[in-house]
């Protein structure tokens, strides 16, 4: 929050300290926010010996961490960010009325189109942000995130009438985001930011999720960069028919960032790999739902949705 034109120290709690939670997370608190972590399987780990970062912008250890194993001992804060899988958004409603103060800010850093639905029902009264990663990080092993290349995030409003332009509570959580080190990018229509992030997620997690492969085999793979390719062009269709129409070359700009950047294992690959749940309603169901509500028709996404439903079943 910002008092009387002053910088007031915002407070964060991280809902999943993963991948993305734990390094935004980090960031934060390096910077001098307070911070609060929801941590399930490295409790005991992070309690003990703090929270590790590697990263090509530097590497560094936060060894005193605010952990919490439940979100009913945390303290409330101003601003939730949700990171965990939309798998886990059931959860929300038994999480956020604890951690989140009256009149807070819920960011949502997660993937798919619509996930901050379940955000606004848990906290109504927040203020609550779509937060677009493009980031490549995983987790390395207990308390140990390891940042490959980029990070910037894109912010929009969420509301479920549409967009709401540059609000109060996204200027503030940039200018947080900005000084521990995160570029910012502010988006006035939370359906195109989603939209734009779905050219990336669609192809790219369920293409190596069957594949087996990282983002750069799969782009040098003739077949699968096509299919990539192909995918891309369909969401871009489909993201038009919903009234979010992208900027031209965007498949293209989108494919030569990937190109360029340190081959990564999606998070639906690894998900796949450990046995996990992917998430599938979020990054395809939803979307053929808002698809085939606009008129129209995505085969190619559809019968990749398919493909991974039946390899989850086994």
């Amino acid at each position: 929050m910002r008092v009387l034109g002053l910088e007031a120290m915002s407070s964060y709690a991280i809902i999943g300290t993963g991948a993305v939670g734990g390094y935004y997370g980090a960031l934060l608190q390096r910077s001098g926010r307070q911070v609060s972590f929801l941590v399930r399987s490295d409790y005991a780990h992070i309690l003990a010996k703090g929270l590790r970062v590697d990263s090509p912008q530097g590497d560094f250890l936060l060894p005193d961490v605010n952990a919490y194993a439940d979100a009913k001992a945390m303290p409330r804060c101003d601003v939730a960010v949700v990171a965990w899988k939309t798998t886990e958004n059931i959860h929300l409603k038994d999480v956020l009325p604890h951690v989140l103060k009256p009149g807070g800010t819920v960011l949502v850093l997660q993937n798919g189109l619509d996930p901050e639905r379940q955000a606004a029902q848990a906290a109504p009264g927040a203020h609550v942000l779509s937060g677009l990663c493009f980031l490549c990080s995983r987790k390395a092993g207990p308390g140990w995130i390891r940042h490959l290349d980029y990070g910037a995030v894109t912010l929009a409003a969420y509301s479920p009438e549409g967009p709401q332009g540059v609000t109060s509570a996204m200027r503030e959580a940039g200018e947080d985001l900005r000084a521990a080190g995160v570029e910012i990018r502010m988006q006035e229509d939370w359906r195109a930011a989603r939209w734009r992030k779905l050219v990336w997620n669609i192809p790219f997690n369920g293409v190596c999720a069957y594949s087996g492969k990282d983002t750069l085999q799969a782009l040098r793979d003739p077949m699968l960069r096509a299919q990539i390719t192909g995918l891309m062009d369909e969401v871009i269709e489909g993201g038009k028919l919903c009234g979010c129409a992208l900027p031209d070359r965007f498949r293209d700009r989108m494919l030569e960032d990937t190109d360029k950047m340190a081959p990564y294992e999606p998070s639906m690959k690894l998900d796949r790999d450990a046995g996990r749940p992917m998430e599938l309603e979020a990054i395809y169901e939803r979307p053929l739902q808002a698809i085939a509500a606009a008129g129209g028709s995505a085969s190619a996404i559809a019968g990749l949705y398919a493909r991974l439903q039946a390899l989850e079943k086994g």
